[in-house]
């Protein structure tokens, strides 16, 4: 009887392969598992690099002092900076964009002045509640607000009326320069696709991932916020998102 050659094995499929894997079991008779290897997020400064690198410096907050921030703060929220841009330009020819300027006006009135920025009743009495604040706990004196310690401060803006905590970041961050990281829609939009928080994580902890990396950094916080922001507006939409032409997209399989 001749020797003759073994043949040679037949493919095996991707599906059987896995189906073997899932049904092999050890010599004790229990499954085994099979371990995959997740790869984490890559580190936030790669992110920033890119952003910057795509757009430069973002020059956030605008603003030509720090009350006309603050004021943009709270007016900004649930709607455009352009909206804003109208009212705080209407408050300024008006006189009235100052703290002194806001206690004074009659509420009807600043409510006119600020329609623009939508929800105006409840913005007119969130601005004169934040006006009262300072009048009472600090004489009116924004340094000697900003000269509070952080913590402290931002515990008792989170304590005024319609104040929550991405106001008061903002507020601290881009009118006080205190080291706090504002952390919006389009932060938890991003990070949520990119893995690094699922949709539902909380605001505080979505805050820390960064202040932890880059703590006490006054300019990184500014400047990433920003980034964050122009790049969710132009590619990180809500809907139909521009991946491919975003310069974060690089990461995106890595991160999910």
């Amino acid at each position: 009887m001749k020797w003759a050659p073994k043949a040679a094995p037949a493919p095996v499929s991707v599906a059987q392969r896995k189906h073997a894997a899932r049904s092999k079991r050890s010599s004790a008779g229990s499954p085994v598992v099979e371990i995959r290897e997740e790869k984490a997020p890559p580190p936030l400064d790669d992110y920033y690099n890119a952003m910057f690198t795509a757009f430069g410096p973002q020059h956030w907050w605008p603003g030509n002092s720090r009350f006309e921030i603050i004021v943009g703060a709270i007016l900004t929220q649930n709607t455009s900076w352009t909206n804003v841009e109208r009212a705080i330009a209407t408050l300024r020819s008006a006189g009235m964009l100052t703290p002194k300027g806001i206690t004074a006006a009659p509420l009807a009135r600043l409510e006119r002045m600020i329609r623009s920025s939508g929800y105006y009743r409840q913005k007119a009495r969130k601005l004169k509640e934040f006006c009262a604040f300072l009048q009472r706990q600090y004489g009116g004196s924004l340094k000697r607000m900003f000269d509070t310690p952080t913590i402290l401060l931002r515990d008792q803006l989170l304590g005024v009326f319609g104040i929550g905590p991405e106001t008061a970041d903002s507020i601290l961050l881009y009118a006080g320069e205190h080291p706090v990281f504002v952390v919006d829609a389009y932060t938890r939009r991003m990070l949520a696709r990119h893995g690094w928080v699922n949709e539902k994580a909380k605001y505080e902890d979505i805050r820390w991932k960064f202040e932890e990396q880059f703590p006490g950094d006054t300019r990184r916080f500014n400047e990433f916020h920003a980034l964050i922001v122009n790049t969710g507006k132009h590619y990180c939409r809500t809907q139909k998102p521009l991946c491919g032409e975003c310069p974060l997209g690089r990461y995106l399989e890595d991160g999910r």
